[in-house]
C-alpha cells in the first residue's frame, strides 16, 4: 500500500480465544490515533480461525489495515524450551519474532491485548530510540512490591527502577536484528529458565541499560497505587489478575467497557464477566500469592541466574559471534557456500620469488624450524587449556598405510581445525617417517602477506603453501606443490573454500583440491571433523566443541576417464563420504536451508 503519510506498524500477539480482547484494544487505538499517519496492524498468531477473522472485520477505520500473520514456523523452532504458566501462554513470546519477520521496519510498536489506549499512539511511536533496543515504561510490580523488586535485582541482575513492562514496547527492530536479540533470547533460554515474569525477565536481562524510558502514563498498570489522574493516562494496562472481564467494578474498568461495546465481541465478553465465579476470584487471589512466593523462592536460590553468572558457571554469548552465526544462516539460505562470513585482513599480492615454497634458503629453513617449534608448543597449550578438544580419531590406517603423497581434504569451520588435522597426521605417521611425509597446508594469499603478529609468523613459516593471484607467483606455487606431492608429502586443502564457524554440515566442494590430485596422480584422503558440545565455555560464551576426526579411505582417480571426469569423480566421492559421516554421526539427513 503506497502512501505519502508516515507508517506506524503496530503488532499484537494472541490466539483464537483472545482475539475479542485484541479487538477492544485495537478499537481504542483507532478512536484516538492521529489521522496524519497510516497504521499497519499485524496480529501474530498460530491458530486464529477464518470465522473469527470474519467476525471482527467490522473493527476497522480509514487509515488502518489489519493483517493476521501466522508465526508457527518461528514458534516451533523454540517451543520445547519455553516456560509457560498460569495467565501466560505461548503468545507472550511472539513479540520476539517481529524484528526478524518484518525486515522492512526499523522500529515498531508491540502492545498486549489487555490494554486500552487513550492517547494518540503515533506520539508513542515518535520517540527516538536509535541508540536503544526499545522504549518502554517501568514495571510497577517491581517498584511497589518488595519481593518482586528483590527478585529482579538478585536473580535477573536488573535494578528494580530499570525493569520495564513489556506489554507496550517501542522496538528498535534494526538494533534487534543487528545484535541478534532473538538469538540472544534463544541462547539464554538454553542456559537458564526464568520463572516469575518469564519472557519479560529474558527481555529485561537482554535489554538492560539499553532502554529509553518513556513516561509511565503510557503504561498505567492496574496494580497497587495508580499515580495518574484519568485525564493524564495514555494507556491502561490490566495486568495479571486485574482483567475487567474478570473483576466487577475494578479500577479504570469503565474505559475498557466503553470500547468493548464498540466491538462484535462485547456480548461474549460481558458473559465471561457475568459467569466469572467467586471461586475463580479466590483462585486468582491464590495465584497472586503463589507468584509472590515463587519470587521469594527464586531469590533464595543458590543457583539463580546472576549468581551462576558471577561464578562463571553460565556465560553470556558474544553478540559478535551471534552475528556470525546469523550471517551463516543467511548465506546458507542464499546458497553462498564458498564465501567467508568473517572478514580477513586487507590483502596484498604475493610477488614472484617472494615465497620460498620448498624452503631451500638457509633463512627459510631456520624460520620454519622455529615456527614449527613455536606452533607445536602453542598446540600443546590450547589442548591443555581445552581451547581445542579432540575426542577421537577414526580411520588412522587410511593415512598410515599410504605409500605416496596425497591431497588431504577437510571441512573448514575454525581457525584451529588445521591443528586438529596436524594431530591426526602425527597419530598416523610415526616420528621417524615425518621428514619423508611432511604435512603442508594450502593457505590464502592474504593470510601469508597480511596476517599480523604471532599468527602471521606461523602463516608465513610453518609449512604453509600460500596461493597467489599473480600469475608467475601462482606458477611457482603449482610447481612447488607438485614437487612436494611427488616426494610423498601430504598437502591439506580446504575444498569448501570458505570457513564458517562451527558449521557442522559439509558444504558443496570446489575443484582446486581435486585438480591437484589428478595432475599429480595422487589420491585424495577425505577427512571430516564432527563436533559435540563439551562442558567447557569459551571466551565467546559458547561451549567448546569436542572433535572426532574421521579419516576416510583414499580416493583414486579412474585412469580410463579424461581429467575433467576424474576431477568430477573425486569431488563426488569426497562429498558422498562426508555426507555419509555427517548423517551417521548426527543421525539426521543432510539438508540445506532454502528460501
Amino acid at each position: 500500500m503506497k502512501t505519502s503519510k508516515g507508517i506506524v506498524p503496530i503488532f499484537f500477539a494472541c490466539d483464537d480465544k483472545y482475539v475479542k480482547f485484541t479487538m477492544v484494544t485495537l478499537k481504542s487505538i483507532m478512536e484516538n490515533a492521529s489521522k496524519d499517519y497510516e497504521y499497519r496492524v499485524y496480529i501474530l498468531n498460530t491458530d486464529i480461525k477464518e470465522e473469527t477473522k470474519k467476525k471482527y472485520e467490522s473493527v476497522k477505520k480509514d487509515g488502518f489495515t489489519v493483517e493476521y500473520i501466522d508465526v508457527s514456523s518461528y514458534y516451533d523452532s523454540i517451543e520445547s524450551g519455553l516456560p509457560v504458566r498460569d495467565y501466560y501462554n505461548k503468545t507472550t513470546y511472539f513479540r520476539l519474532f517481529i524484528a526478524e519477520m518484518f525486515e522492512e521496519y526499523d522500529k515498531a510498536i508491540y502492545i498486549d491485548s489487555d490494554t486500552i489506549v487513550l492517547g494518540d499512539i503515533s506520539k508513542f511511536y515518535s520517540h527516538n530510540i536509535e541508540d536503544y533496543y526499545c522504549g518502554a515504561c517501568n514495571e510497577q510490580a517491581m517498584l511497589q512490591t518488595e519481593c518482586y523488586g528483590r527478585y529482579v535485582e538478585e536473580v535477573c541482575g536488573v535494578n528494580r527502577n530499570e525493569f520495564f513492562n513489556a506489554g507496550l514496547m517501542l522496538i528498535n527492530c534494526k538494533r534487534f536484528r543487528e545484535d541478534c536479540v532473538l538469538d540472544q533470547f534463544i541462547n539464554l533460554l538454553g542456559v537458564y529458565r526464568f520463572q516469575v515474569t518469564q519472557d519479560e525477565d529474558y527481555l529485561n536481562v537482554i535489554c538492560n541499560h539499553k532502554v529509553l524510558w518513556i513516561d509511565n502514563s503510557w503504561n498505567v498498570e492496574i496494580y497497587g497505587e495508580i499515580k495518574y489522574k484519568d485525564e493524564e493516562i495514555n494507556m491502561i494496562h490490566y495486568i495479571m489478575w486485574g482483567k475487567p472481564w474478570h473483576m466487577k467494578n475494578g479500577p479504570l474498568g469503565n474505559f475498557f467497557w466503553k470500547y468493548a461495546q464498540m466491538t462484535p465481541g462485547y456480548d461474549e465478553i460481558k458473559d465471561i464477566q457475568k459467569n466469572y465465579s467467586e471461586e475463580q476470584v479466590l483462585r486468582d487471589m491464590e495465584q497472586a500469592k503463589n507468584l509472590e512466593a515463587l519470587a521469594i523462592n527464586e531469590t533464595a536460590r543458590e543457583d539463580s541466574y546472576i549468581k551462576l553468572l558471577k561464578k562463571g558457571e553460565i556465560a553470556v554469548h558474544s553478540i559478535d559471534r551471534l552475528r556470525i552465526m546469523k550471517k551463516i544462516r543467511e548465506y546458507e539460505l542464499e546458497g553462498r557456500f564458498s564465501e567467508d562470513v568473517e572478514q580477513d585482513p586487507p590483502s596484498r599480492e604475493i610477488i614472484p620469488g617472494e615465497v620460498d615454497y620448498l624452503k631451500k634458503k638457509v633463512s627459510s629453513k631456520l624460520k620454519t624450524k622455529a615456527a614449527y617449534f613455536i606452533a607445536r608448543r602453542y598446540l600443546n597449550k590450547i589442548i591443555r587449556n581445552k581451547q581445542m578438544i579432540i575426542k577421537d580419531i577414526e580411520g588412522i590406517e587410511n593415512l598410515r598405510d599410504l605409500d605416496s603423497g596425497a591431497i588431504l581434504t577437510c571441512n573448514h569451520f575454525n581457525a584451529f581445525d588445521s591443528f586438529a588435522i596436524q594431530v591426526a597426521y602425527e597419530a598416523c605417521i610415526n616420528k621417524k617417517d615425518r621428514k619423508k611425509k611432511r604435512f603442508y597446508r594450502v593457505i590464502r594469499e592474504g593470510n601469508y602477506t597480511s596476517f599480523p603478529g604471532f599468527y602471521g609468523f606461523l602463516m608465513r613459516n610453518c609449512y604453509t603453501l600460500p596461493l597467489a593471484t599473480n600469475m608467475k607467483a601462482m606458477q611457482q606455487f603449482m610447481k612447488s606443490t607438485n614437487e612436494l606431492l611427488e616426494k610423498g608429502n601430504f598437502v591439506l586443502v580446504y575444498p569448501e573454500q570458505s570457513m564458517w564457524w562451527n558449521y557442522k554440515k559439509p558444504k558443496p566442494l570446489q575443484k582446486g583440491a581435486f585438480q591437484f590430485a589428478v595432475k599429480n596422480n595422487v589420491p585424495v584422503v577425505p577427512c571430516f571433523i564432527t563436533m559435540e558440545d563439551s562442558d567447557v565455555i569459551d571466551s565467546n560464551g559458547f561451549k567448546v566443541q569436542e572433535y572426532t576426526i574421521h579419516i576416510g579411505k583414499p580416493i583414486y582417480a579412474n585412469k580410463e576417464e579424461n581429467s575433467k571426469e576424474q576431477i568430477h569423480h573425486l569431488m563426488q566421492e569426497n562429498y558422498s563420504l562426508w555426507k555419509d559421516i555427517y548423517e551417521k554421526t548426527y543421525n539426521i539427513p543432510l539438508e540445506y536451508a532454502a528460501r
